[in-house]
């Protein structure tokens, strides 16, 4: 029978495991040493939240759908509709193909054709990678088209860190500022994290008392990493990313389906960890957004792995 979410790919190596769908070429679930290192995605439905999916051309909200390119207004469809905005880019319900397969690595790419709002033509890439400690995933675009296109990529994993319920875990986002966001959760300026204040997540917190739904900007790049969840015993999940991803989305809802080892679902906390090469309404703003000529490549990695308690 046809999954939902389309093929599975199933990587391995002698110590972790990861599933990822060709349908928004999304990670399903992430296991490094039996510890699971993201949420799992049952095969035989969509993505709870945008769970792990790929958001390309652009992360994150277009305000009313619509931005201005050399003096045109152009339209996007509206797909998030209480809103009125345009949400996570072109490629949520597209299925990308397989492109290069091994044991422990995948290559998926599709092109993003001239359509509402988007005259451009450009073909991205994206490559999951098992490593000793976790994944390493690395984005690349190529602009296909005769003229300058804008370029932004973001991704939406929900992190854990083993079978440690959520709200048990503490949160570190090593940012320097965050975007205030209007009732349209669109931004409407740039503020710098108070030390100490409600968004100052530069010592660890306690998710189960955090309400958040906000991007950082200027977060830690390199392998230090850009986010830390923490279980009691120590044991941590990395988030990290690489310069080009400037920004990171945190969004803590508390009705998403965890999936149990049986295959039981209950609504439960969760955390979403988003790198993002560009700002939420990057196309209006042009805040991180990229500019490839014709025939010009962009790339980028982010990854998550385990660490053991010290």
């Amino acid at each position: 029978m046809p999954s939902p979410v389309g093929e599975v790919i199933e990587l391995r190596t002698a110590r972790s495991t990861a599933q990822i769908a060709t349908l928004a070429a999304a990670l399903l679930h992430l296991v490094v040493d039996g510890v699971e290192l993201a949420e799992r995605t049952p095969p035989t439905r969509l993505p709870s939240h945008g769970h792990g999916i790929v958001l390309a051309p652009w992360p994150n909200r277009v305000r009313d759908a619509r931005w201005v390119h050399d003096g045109v207004v152009q339209q996007l469809d509206i797909t998030d509709p209480s809103r009125g905005n345009a949400i996570h880019g072109l490629l949520r319900n597209t299925a990308y193909r397989v492109i290069e397969k091994a044991d422990a690595a995948v290559t998926l790419g599709a092109v993003i054709h001239p359509q509402h709002g988007w005259p451009f033509l450009v073909e991205t890439r994206v490559r999951y990678a098992l490593g000793t400690d976790g994944l390493t995933v690395t984005h690349t675009t190529r602009n296909l088209g005769t003229a300058p296109a804008p370029w932004a990529v973001g991704t939406h994993p929900y992190l854990r860190v083993g079978s440690v319920p959520v709200e048990q875990l503490t949160l570190e986002v090593r940012g320097a500022h965050y975007l205030e966001l209007d009732d349209r959760l669109v931004p409407v300026a740039v503020h710098p994290v108070e030390p100490g204040g409600e968004l100052d997540l530069s010592a660890p917190r306690a998710l189960g008392e955090l309400d958040l739904n906000v991007a950082y900007q200027g977060v830690t790049t390199g392998p230090e990493g850009a986010a830390v969840l923490t279980a009691p015993d120590g044991a941590r999940t990395v988030l990290w990313q690489d310069e080009a991803f400037g920004w990171l989305q945190v969004y803590t809802p508390r009705d998403f389906p965890h999936v149990d080892a049986e295959g039981a679902e209950t609504p439960a906390l969760a955390v979403a960890l988003e790198p993002m090469s560009a700002a939420p309404d990057a196309l209006n703003s042009g805040d991180g957004l990229a500019w490839l000529a014709p025939g010009e490549s962009w790339e980028a990695s982010w990854g998550v792995r385990r660490e053991e308690r010290a």
